[in-house]
């Protein structure tokens, strides 16, 4: 858990859930993101077993693809809760 609890490691798992892509890539859909904390999570993730390396650039492993479906629930859950937010602060949207 503490892997995850770092700062954009889920960002660049929730990035690889539709298939590989490049650092490049992950650099211009994590905007705030330094290439040498990309690069730092990028082996950590790796060497847990979490992606690997690919052609592409990096994907997730079965139990990166795992992790990523165990996801999916927090994933709708703050989609309802960014909508009721919306609805309770119309003004603010």
């Amino acid at each position: 858990m503490d892997l995850f609890g770092r700062r954009w490691a889920l960002r660049i798992l929730w990035e690889l859930r539709a298939g590989p892509l490049g650092a490049r890539a992950l650099l211009a859909r994590c905007e705030g993101l330094s290439s040498s904390v990309l690069y730092q999570r990028l082996r950590e993730l790796t060497s847990n077993g979490i992606i690997a390396p690919s052609v592409d650039g990096y994907e997730l492993t079965r139990l990166g693809t795992a992790l990523g479906h165990a996801l999916q629930p927090l994933d709708e859950w703050a989609i309802t809760w960014a909508q009721e937010q919306n609805d309770q602060n119309p003004a603010e949207a």
